[in-house]
């Protein structure tokens, strides 16, 4: 039987240790994880926050298609993602990915594979605060993310 992926859309923090020690306690047939967490940076001192948003349902849907498709691609033995939404400063974090398989590349192939298609299939959006009170806008889609998810392809 395969395993299901972990999934979760939410608000607050999460604990990195936590949820690596959930993926793999008592398990003797992982031979290696990949972690990969995303956190938000102050953009040079200009950025006060990152507000982003999700579609709800939709999010989680997107998110457990791909973990899935990454667990079945690299034969991974678990996988645990989970994205933050609403406001978000400098040094928080914003994504983790934990990918568990027997062997160290294909756990590293599965988290660089769901952080690819998070960027660029889910649908989430960034909204920059700017520390001078005003808004940033919108953060838009960038061609290196596009390119990343092509390679594979």
């Amino acid at each position: 039987m395969t395993a299901k992926p972990t999934i979760r859309v939410q608000a607050e923090d999460f604990d990195i240790t936590a949820e690596m020690r959930a993926l793999s306690e008592g398990r003797k047939d992982i031979g290696a994880t990949v972690t990969f967490t995303g956190l938000c940076r102050d953009e040079s001192g200009t950025l006060a926050a990152l507000e982003l948003e999700h579609y709800p349902g939709m999010a989680e849907a997107e998110m457990t298609r791909i973990a899935s498709e990454a667990m079945d691609r690299f034969s991974l033995l678990g996988l645990t993602a989970i994205h933050r939404f609403g406001r978000i400063a400098p040094g928080e974090n914003i994504v983790v990915v934990i990918a568990a398989a027997p062997h160290r590349q294909a756990a590293f192939d599965g988290a660089s594979f769901v952080m690819d298609f998070l960027k660029t299939a889910a649908p989430f959006w960034k909204k920059e605060h700017l520390t001078d009170g005003s808004s940033g806008g919108w953060v838009e889609a960038k061609d290196s993310d596009d390119s990343a998810a092509r390679r594979w392809d």
